[in-house]
């Protein structure tokens, strides 16, 4: 019959329980002495026959015969102070006697152990070795040691006083000036009277490096007038010359031009000033700085170039404006690839020769205006004429640019930059055959023409040379050269078969 009462294990029950437990979890001896005793060890990166290795175990044996015990520990550091010193050592003991009397305490001194210690392993530094010095046991080991991780705890050795004078008060211009030459550091603040400054100076010149010049000049500069400054400079030459040139490298265009009109040279003043339209980069505000300068002290041929400039950009600004529309038909055939502004005056002539030649000579854009307004030699204005018309495969307007007549009106050719330089540009310009020999026949010296007639295959004017020049066999070579039944072969088989030729060979 169930009464609700729970039934509790036997105690002898529980304790056989707690040894087959004990049992199973306990590893077996055999199995220990199996895993203890295996002949396979497990994966290192060390080779244990390593001489590193061997080395390291070597260490360890000297270090254990060293060190006995951990009891000795405390022998092997040294105590010190919170002001860094020794406890024991003769300065610690003054001052604790002085500490003590004023205390009015019992004086008293500690025990001074003198009794040599071995360091303990690993270090070869004490406290008091880093206040007061190595010691003397561990020198050489030390010396031998490189780690940087130990050597950046040695305290920093102090400047001799040579390195630590006043940068204001203690150095004459002539060590100042010494130190700048050798790169070592230095102060020009000190220098503030301007006599102090010149000798500064007066200094710096003496020892002629250009260096220190510059550098000395460039504090004048900050801590002098301008008016002081040239006035002094005026005295200096050398000083002088390198001012003037830091100022062109630096662009100081204005405070250079201020400098020339202090030392009465107005040519370069002027040509200072006018160099500061390159710095400008609108057309029309270019225009008018031009036409200011104009009014400047140049000389004769400095004033002729000057108002040259400006007439040249007034014109190219009105082509410009006129030719940008395009409503010419060349405009639409040879479309433009640049703008004519700020280009030179030979440009400016090719320009005008390629999109505007045949013009009346009133208009801007003409190209005998140009060549007129401009002053433009014959040759140059025939060599941009001729690349520009042949460009454009204009033939007859590269004859008339040769047509003269003499006295009588009869028409002849002529050309003052030698007709072998036409042949040349016409070649480059891909001219016809035909038009190539009609200038080539111009050429007065035979063999030049007989050169460039065998470089372009003008084998016309190669064969009537070598006929004026009655050389058969050099005609009789170049027949080999042309193509067998062609026009050529005929007139070289006629001109051999003509008994009325006195030949020479």
């Amino acid at each position: 019959m169930f009464t609700g009462e729970s039934r509790a294990p036997d105690g002898h029950q529980n304790t056989n329980i707690k040894k087959c437990i004990s049992k199973m979890t306990r590893p077996k001896p055999e199995d220990d002495e199996y895993w203890n005793s295996s002949k396979f060890s497990a994966f290192t990166f060390d080779d244990e026959d390593d001489e590193f290795t061997k080395m390291k175990e070597s260490k360890r044996a000297v270090n254990s015969m060293l060190v006995d015990d951990d009891d000795d520990d405390d022998d092997d550091v040294e105590k010190v102070s919170w002001s860094g010193e020794p406890i024991g050592s003769i300065s610690w003991s003054v001052k604790e006697t002085a500490s003590s009397i004023r205390s009015g305490g019992e004086q008293s001194f500690p025990k001074i152990d003198i009794t040599p210690s071995l360091p303990k392993q690993g270090s070869g530094y004490s406290l008091s070795s880093l206040f007061k010095g190595r010691s003397k046991q561990f020198q050489s080991f030390s010396e031998s040691f490189t780690d940087t991780s130990i050597r950046a705890y040695a305290p920093e050795l102090r400047k001799p006083k040579s390195e630590c004078k006043d940068y204001m008060s203690d150095w004459s211009p002539e060590e100042t000036v010494r130190r700048m030459r050798k790169g070592k550091a230095f102060s020009l603040e000190r220098f503030r009277s301007l006599q102090e400054k010149l000798l500064l100076l007066d200094e710096a010149v003496s020892e002629n490096d250009g260096n220190v010049i510059t550098a000395v000049l460039i504090y004048l500069k900050k801590s002098l007038s301008k008016e002081i400054l040239f006035r002094e400079l005026m005295l200096r030459e050398i000083a002088l010359r390198h001012y003037v040139h830091y100022l062109k490298e630096m662009g100081e265009q204005k405070l250079l031009v201020e400098l020339m009109k202090a030392l009465g040279r107005t040519d370069d003043m002027a040509l200072m000033h006018y160099k500061e339209h390159l710095n400008i980069k609108d057309e029309g505000q270019r225009r008018d700085f031009l036409k200011n300068c104009l009014s400047l002290p140049f000389s004769q041929d400095d004033a002729i170039h000057v108002q040259d400039h400006y007439t040249l950009l007034e014109r190219q600004i009105i082509i410009e404006a006129n030719d940008k529309r395009g409503d010419a038909e060349i405009f639409k055939k040879f479309p433009r690839k640049a703008s004519i502004l700020n280009m030179p005056i030979i440009t400016t002539l090719y320009y005008s020769c390629f999109y505007h030649y045949g013009e009346s000579d009133g208009t801007f854009s003409s190209p005998a205006n140009i060549r007129k307004t401009f002053r433009i030699s014959e040759k140059q204005y025939i060599l941009t004429a001729l690349g520009a018309r042949a460009k454009l495969k204009s033939w007859i307007d590269v004859d008339s640019l040769f047509n003269t007549k003499n006295w009588l009106g009869y028409t002849k050719k002529r050309s003052p930059i030698g007709f072998h330089r036409v042949v040349d540009i016409l070649q480059k310009n891909n001219a016809p055959v035909q038009v190539l020999q009609e200038y080539m026949n111009l050429i007065d010296d035979p063999e030049l023409k007989l050169s460039l007639a065998q470089k372009y295959k003008c084998h016309d004017i190669v064969i009537d040379t070598y006929r004026d020049l009655k050389d058969r066999q050099q005609l009789i070579v170049y027949r080999g050269k042309v193509e067998r039944g062609s026009k050529e072969d005929k007139k070289i088989e006629e001109l051999l078969c003509n008994m009325q030729i006195r030949w020479k060979n």
